[in-house]
């Protein structure tokens, strides 16, 4: 075996038990402690993704491990992307471009195939670093997949890293959780455990010491830490749309009302205005009318465009939106919900299911043709209104265009505009992702609304979070010893 970078991989008994926050969290405590590190994801399913430095996509939490190891995202850090669209699909991200989509029983058999670039993706990050920090997909032990796996077990085999087990006490059952996991592991896979980990734990740690003691008795593994509920795990973008659920909204005066569509994709856009205090962003669940109260409402960015129109409109949030609109409201699409704002959306090749075209909003004077061809690309200028500053990406299927498109909401560095306005200036909407995280472009929307904005910076926000959670892991942690487990 050529030589190569030490590696160790964090793998979960189940989703949501903090893997992307914990392999953050040691990139950047490694990173501090003068180690080149790099992260790596085999295989991710999320539709909350990010623009890469060299042109393709990668799943959210890859790119902000990249930022917690201070390098730029690259597409070898996640060289398979899956991106749900409808119940049983996904479109395929392979080193960051599309090569089709596969229903969830055909990707089974694709899986071979997808091996080679994913372990091409692992030896250029390992042959550039003093350690590669690898996170699995879901949960190790769903064996009923395991024949072709590359996300977790198949993948720590075949390039021969050491695992480590997380387990989520706080939705209970953990003892339960890692003890099942290593009862249906195959044996071989079992031995490439070198431990385990208990996370968010809350209350007195004593209290467990008993519950690591007969986990370690149950599965032979040892213990490498109890590690207790860190507050700034929740200023982190999730990627997971279970993360959806971790925020309280606030009491601000000025209500953002967000409808969650069950396509919805980098809804970590709105994550900046959770640092505004006169802010209340109400993520509202199917069955719950839009809030009266709502100062603006935003349509989020969305994987299945036409399904999520089809499922607003039957939760009757469309009438909803237009009686927020004849209380003087303002309205916002990004990507997917601005193609629903306009006259009509189109699919003539069939992109997202069955080809032909349906009806949109009508709230802006634009139609919405869907195409193979995907634009990739950062993005920086300014409001065409305001003169506003903003940074972000483009990520999208498809062009829009018609009349609003004269009144353009956004102006790029470059000259050319984007996105629309409609003539009464309450309606917009806009390709643009993470349009909020630059202070100037958020406190320009809150002016709007009635408010003043805080001039807080997100980025500094985020900085400060991977901070923290990086020495929460060196309290709670033997991280000497893990550099000892790695291989």
């Amino acid at each position: 075996m050529l030589s190569r970078a030490k590696a160790l991989m964090v793998q979960g008994t189940g989703s949501d038990v903090g893997k992307s926050l914990i392999v953050a969290g040691l990139c950047r405590a490694f990173t501090l402690r003068g180690l080149g590190v790099r992260p790596f994801k085999p295989q991710n399913m999320s539709n909350n993704a990010a623009v890469t430095a060299d042109g393709g996509e990668i799943g959210r939490a890859q790119a902000l491990q990249a930022r917690a190891c201070r390098v730029a995202p690259r597409v070898a850090m996640n060289p398979v992307l899956l991106k749900p669209q409808g119940g049983d699909g996904s479109q395929i991200v392979v080193r960051g471009r599309v090569i089709g989509t596969a229903l969830a029983r055909d990707y089974q058999d694709l899986k071979a195939k997808l091996l080679p670039a994913v372990v091409e993706s692992f030896a250029e990050l390992s042959s550039e670093a003093d350690l590669v920090l690898i996170e699995g997909a879901g949960s190790a032990s769903e064996i009923n997949l395991r024949e072709n796996d590359i996300a977790n077990m198949g993948f720590a085999r075949a390039a021969d890293v050491p695992v480590i087990l997380l387990g989520d006490i706080d939705r209970g059952g953990v003892i339960a959780q890692i003890v099942g996991t290593k009862a249906v592991l195959d044996p071989a896979d079992a031995d490439l455990v070198v431990g385990f980990l208990v996370n968010k734990f809350r209350g007195d740690a004593s209290l467990f010491d008993e519950g690591m003691k007969l986990i370690e008795h149950r599965t032979g593994w040892p213990g490498l830490g109890l590690v207790p509920y860190c507050a700034a795990a929740a200023r982190l973008p999730a990627e997971d749309s279970l993360g959806l659920a971790r925020n309280e909204p606030r009491n601000g005066p000025i209500v953002v009302a967000v409808p969650v569509l069950p396509g919805i994709a980098n809804f970590d856009d709105l994550d900046p205005l959770q640092l505004e205090s006169e802010v209340s962003l109400v993520m509202v669940k199917r069955g719950r009318p839009l809030p009266a109260a709502a100062a603006l409402v935003i349509l989020p960015g969305s994987k299945t465009t036409i399904a999520d129109l089809a499922a607003f409109c039957a939760e009757g949030w469309d009438i909803d939106l237009r009686a927020h609109l004849r209380r003087g409201g303002h309205v916002l699409g990004l990507c997917g919900g601005y193609q629903m704002l306009g006259r009509s959306i189109a699919d003539p090749l069939g992109l997202e299911g069955t080809a032909g075209s349906v009806e949109g909003l009508g709230l802006l004077d634009v139609a919405t043709e869907l195409t193979e061809e995907k634009v990739l690309a950062p993005v920086r200028g300014a409001d065409a209104r305001d003169g506003a500053s903003f940074e972000g990406f483009e990520m999208h299927l498809g062009r829009t265009f018609g009349p609003d498109r004269a009144r353009p909401l956004l102006q790029f560095d470059d000259g050319r505009t984007e996105g629309a306005v409609s003539a009464d200036g309450r309606v917009a909407g806009t390709y643009v992702h993470g349009l909020f995280g630059a202070p100037v472009q958020r406190s320009a929307w809150l002016a709007r609304l009635g408010g003043t904005g805080s001039g807080a910076s997100y980025e500094d926000a985020v900085e400060c979070a991977l901070d923290e959670i990086a020495a929460h892991l060196e309290a709670h942690v033997d991280l000497d010893r893990l550099l000892t487990l790695a291989r």
